[in-house]
This record gives C-alpha cells, sequence and structure tokens, in this order.
C-alpha cells in the first residue's frame, strides 16, 4: 500500500497546485475566515445526515441477502468506511464498509460488496443525470471548456466505463446459472478446497444484484438514490450561500455531480485534491464563479464535511472493536465464508 499511497499524495498534491496556480491561497483562506458561520455549520449538518440516509437506502439494496438488517449496523458500517476513505488510501473503505457489517450481521462479505457494487452503479447513473439535466435547462451558460479538456476525456471515459458495467451487470443479472457453472468448471480442481468457497461468494453476490431484477426494490432503490443526492445537492447549496456564491439549486447539483466524476479520480485519502479540482472545474469553468470563491468553496466545504464523519466513523470502529488488521485478516476469507457475526443494537 505504499507505492500507492505515494502515488496518491503525488495526484493529489499536483491537482491542489493546478486549482491554485495563478491564485493568491491568502486571498482564499481571507473567503474561507469570511465565510457565513449559521449556512457553512447547515450545510455541513445537512452533508453529515446524508450519511444517514445512505443507511436508509441500504436497506433495500441488502433486501435480498437479509431483509432485517438493522439502522445502527448499517449506519456504524456507513461511517467507519467513510472515514476510512478519508483516512487510507486506494478506496480500502469500501471494503471496509462492507467488512464493518459483517461484523454486526450475518451477513457475507461478498453478499455485502454485491450490494455496493448495486449502489454505485445506482450513484452512478444518478450523477450522470445530475451532470445532464441542467447542462438542458435555459440558465446553463455552457461546458465548452469543461467538456473539450483533459476533464472531458475523464468525463467519457467514466461514461464508458459506465457502459460496461452495465453490460457486465445485465450478464450476472441475466444468466446467474451458467456464470456459477462456468465458474464451478474453471475450479473443478483448485487446491485447498477453494472452489465451492468462492463458488458460494460468487452465489452470495449474486444473491445481493437480485435487487435490480426485482421492481418493486428497484424502484425503491432509485428513488432512494436520487433523494440522498438531491440531499447532498441541498448541502452544496448551502455551502455556495455561506461562501457567497449566488447560483440556483441546479447549479449546486451540476457541481455535485461534477465532484462526484472527479474524485473518482485515484488521488490521497479525503479526495484532497480531485474535489477541488471537480468544483473549480464546476464553479469557475462553466458558472464563472469568480477563481478565490470557488476555491474557498471548495476547499471550506470539503473540510467542514471531512472532520464530522471522520469522528463518528472512527467512534463506530471502537464501539465494534473493528480494526484495519480485521480487514487485512478478512480480506481473504471474508469473500469466500459467511464470517457475520450478529451484533445487539
Amino acid at each position: 500500500m505504499g507505492w500507492k499511497f505515494a502515488l496518491g499524495i503525488g495526484v493529489s498534491a499536483f491537482f491542489i497546485w493546478f486549482v491554485l496556480r495563478g491564485v493568491d491561497p491568502a486571498e482564499v483562506i481571507t473567503q474561507i475566515s469570511q465565510a457565513n458561520p449559521w449556512y457553512f455549520l447547515a450545510s455541513v449538518f445537512v452533508g453529515t445526515a446524508g450519511y444517514f440516509i445512505r443507511a436508509l437506502r441500504w436497506k433495500v439494496l441488502l433486501h435480498p441477502i437479509k431483509p432485517d438488517t438493522a439502522l445502527r449496523s448499517r449506519f456504524a458500517a456507513v461511517s467507519i468506511g467513510f472515514a476510512i476513505n478519508n483516512l487510507i488510501p486506494a478506496r480500502v473503505g469500501e471494503l471496509a464498509r462492507a467488512f464493518a457489517l459483517t461484523r454486526v450481521e450475518p451477513i457475507t462479505l461478498s453478499g455485502s460488496l454485491g450490494s455496493l457494487v448495486v449502489e454505485r452503479f445506482l450513484d452512478s447513473i444518478v450523477l450522470a443525470t445530475f451532470f445532464l439535466v441542467p447542462m438542458m435547462l435555459p440558465s446553463f451558460p455552457g461546458a465548452e471548456g469543461l467538456l473539450g479538456g483533459a476533464f472531458g476525456t475523464v468525463l467519457i471515459w467514466t461514461f464508458v466505463l459506465l457502459a460496461v458495467l452495465f453490460v457486465g451487470l445485465l450478464v450476472l443479472l441475466i444468466f446467474p446459472r451458467a456464470v456459477v457453472r462456468l465458474t464451478e468448471r474453471l475450479l473443478v480442481r483448485s487446491p485447498g478446497g477453494w472452489g465451492p468457497r468462492v463458488v458460494g461468494a460468487l452465489e452470495s453476490f449474486l444473491q445481493a444484484l437480485k435487487v435490480l431484477r426485482h421492481p418493486v426494490l428497484l424502484t425503491k432503490a432509485v428513488v432512494w438514490s436520487y433523494a440522498f443526492w438531491l440531499w447532498h445537492g441541498f448541502s452544496f447549496w448551502l455551502g455556495f450561500k455561506a461562501f457567497g456564491i449566488d447560483l440556483n439549486f441546479a447549479a449546486a447539483v451540476f457541481t455535485e455531480a461534477v465532484v462526484g466524476f472527479a474524485v473518482a479520480i485515484p488521488a490521497a485519502p479525503g479526495f484532497f485534491g480531485t474535489f477541488q479540482l471537480g468544483a473549480d472545474l464546476a464553479l469557475n469553468g462553466v458558472y464563472g464563479v469568480a477563481e478565490p470563491s470557488a476555491l474557498a468553496f471548495a476547499f471550506g466545504y470539503h473540510l467542514g464535511g471531512f472532520f464530522p464523519i471522520t469522528i463518528i466513523g472512527l467512534y463506530y470502529a471502537w464501539s465494534i472493536g473493528f480494526s484495519m488488521k480485521d480487514l487485512g485478516g478478512g480480506e481473504a476469507s471474508g469473500l469466500v465464508s459467511d464470517n457475520g457475526v450478529k451484533g445487539g443494537d
């Protein structure tokens, strides 16, 4: 993980330098210090409350493998996952979130991960919507600079990868038994009895994907996904108000979409650099917000949201006895075994 950490730090440092080039950092700091405290605190509160909405939505996504998971368990796992993403490189928090849930609910790691694959797919669909719909509004100023640059290339490849993921999910959903049989044949002579365990993990993973074939569950999941990202967009809009940016709600959801795609770029823990890049491209590059104001929002809002969920996640990690050492041991075995232990509320 050492080289990944160093690479992530380098990427973040480059993007922070990139967005700050030609801008006086002292002016950005001054604007951060002059932010409206009430709007700022409101934006942080709304943004942090969004993790609770994530936990509510997760119940729907987990329904095919366990319909009665406890809200406290889901919120604890969500908080732990995002806290670790803020502290550890390489998106380890995604695995940590799935593994943390197995510590408090009788769910396999593969099933938990399967629910997160569905979640990320739905999030991508929503963010793509929030990126495209504002561009169709009469008030949209135009995105030629955004789409024509390097970030436009990244966006194109993001949509390509989303299409590939969609096709892959369709294959798994339409031909689940064929995929299982093929895996059984490929692993029939695997040493150490790994074959049946891997097949069992695959079946658990496919079970989690069934939410995409269930009309009622899928409808609920889509509604919850739009509800979460609209709520998160409200947090962005409050952040605009805090830093004196006079833009409407459509601009807020467009900005969160650009930021959402930007933070997909591998970088340092906490999405530093990539978050600022996305916010600057949307606010300054598209809406013409003065760069010091755009960067004051990018750094101030980001830091405001960084600490609450990190503290909450570390508290829950301590309360359930979760550690990165546990994750290292469970990464290999948890994918192929039923390692969940029911935890109390």
